[in-house]
């Protein structure tokens, strides 16, 4: 087979079959339980929030009621539950102020009755309602200390848990004797319920000690009031697995990035192209992740492991980035370009990697999408990608070269998806 006609174009096939194969109008339904004798009350958060609502009301048979809350700019219409947007990475009293309007929901119900939670990545920040003695604004100095310290996904809603008057099961708990089935798109390593959206509707093994111990890691020192948090007795833990409080909970997942990453693959063995899935649940310092996956590209380039080309690498999981620069950008920018400095312009290689949410760190994009010329283009300009690394500056990098992944909001949200093109070499070495 001959080189791609273009490589760009295919790789954002890849990317749309993942996302579509997590839209909620798509993966929901299925999973939706029967309708009870008594009322239905919706509850949840994420990115996702707003479609799966949607998905809802369209295959729902009976009464629904309730709340949701999603990222600003994300909101759709809906008729029988409420749209409600907050701010993302960084909770706002938008957030907060309809968690306690969730908590009063479910607050009396039935056995009779059901509480139908909707849970999506990003539900951590939307959703946040400050444990007692706890005020909003020392929630958001924490936050943004782990956001700029490099802290994976499961310690930083560990944290959030245990900081919170709702995450943790502390949501599922205040609906009494009501049934509480929570379907929910994994946007985590691993799938774990109780790290997706911080696990609101499931009990939490983690505890204050290990809080306490992600911060120390971490070198986050926190306001008094949040220290004084963490070192509450174990009667104000958050429910743990066993606790009868959660005994009518079901929690059933509806999309992941596995399924994603298969629907992508089979997008490339459709054009011709082998697809290898690496692995679902990457994590670590987006740029050393970033010159592992150069050396497997050229693995595949030079001497055809795991598979000759045509060959496509397919990942997903959710790398980190430690803040010390000032610039802007994303995890997923953040790896093409330290993929860019490590392929040094490889003949036969391109990559992207994006946000299936369609956003990357706080900007508009996506992420970027890498071709062996990438380099040239930028020093024709003045860019200098180093620079730029060093700086944590990958958003100005890739706009000056004009290769942003731009999508809008995809309504949905699968953690992050990267694809690496290995195109039809001209020797094995």
């Amino acid at each position: 087979m001959g080189r791609l006609r273009d490589p760009a174009a295919f790789l954002r096939s890849l990317f749309d079959a993942a996302v579509a194969a997590a839209q909620p109008a798509h993966c929901l339904p299925p999973h939706l339980p029967p309708p009870p004798r008594g009322r239905t009350i919706v509850v949840g958060a994420g990115k996702a929030a707003a479609a799966m609502a949607c998905a809802v009301e369209a295959h729902w048979k009976g009464p629904i009621e309730g709340l949701v809350v999603t990222r600003y700019g994300q909101k759709l219409p809906t008729q029988r539950i409420e749209v409600v947007e907050s701010s993302h990475p960084v909770p706002d009293a938008a957030g907060e102020a309809a968690a306690k309007r969730m908590l009063a929901m479910v607050e009396g119900l039935g056995p009779d009755d059901l509480v139908l939670c909707l849970i999506s990545g990003g539900a951590s920040a939307l959703l946040s309602l400050p444990a007692p003695g706890l005020t909003l604004a020392e929630k958001q100095e924490v936050n943004r200390a782990l956001l700029r310290s490099g802290a994976a996904i499961d310690e930083m809603n560990c944290v959030r848990k245990h900081l919170s008057a709702i995450k943790g099961g502390r949501l599922a708990a205040a609906c009494g004797a009501a049934p509480v089935v929570t379907l929910a798109i994994s946007d985590v390593p691993g799938d774990d319920p109780s790290v997706i959206g911080s696990g609101p509707t499931v009990a939490d093994p983690t505890t204050f000690a290990d809080a306490r111990a992600v911060l120390d890691k971490y070198h986050v020192t926190p306001p008094d009031a949040v220290a004084r948090r963490l070192a509450a007795p174990p009667s104000e833990e958050t429910p743990k697995p066993g606790d009868p409080r959660l005994a009518k909970a079901q929690y059933r997942l509806v999309a992941t990035p596995q399924a994603s990453l298969e629907a992508a693959a089979q997008v490339a063995r459709e054009a011709g192209i082998t697809p290898v899935i690496l692995s679902d649940s990457i994590e670590g310092e987006a740029r050393e992740v970033a010159r592992a996956f150069a050396a497997m590209a050229r693995q595949v380039a030079r001497w055809r492991q795991p598979a000759p080309p045509p060959c496509v690498l397919l990942s997903g999981g959710e790398a980190t980035v430690t803040v010390r620069g000032k610039g802007k950008g994303g995890r997923n920018t953040e790896f093409l370009l330290a993929l860019a400095l490590a392929l040094a312009g490889h003949p036969s290689i391109h990559a992207l990697a994006g946000g299936t949410d369609g956003i990357d760190g706080t900007e508009e994009n996506a992420g970027a999408i890498v071709d062996p010329g990438i380099l040239a283009r930028a020093a024709a300009v003045s860019l200098d990608p180093r620079r730029c690394l060093d700086d944590n500056d990958a958003y100005r990098f890739f706009a000056g070269v004009d290769a942003l992944l731009v999508t809008g909001p995809t309504q949905t949200n699968v953690n992050d998806f990267r694809a690496i093109l290995v195109d039809a070499a001209t020797s094995p070495h």
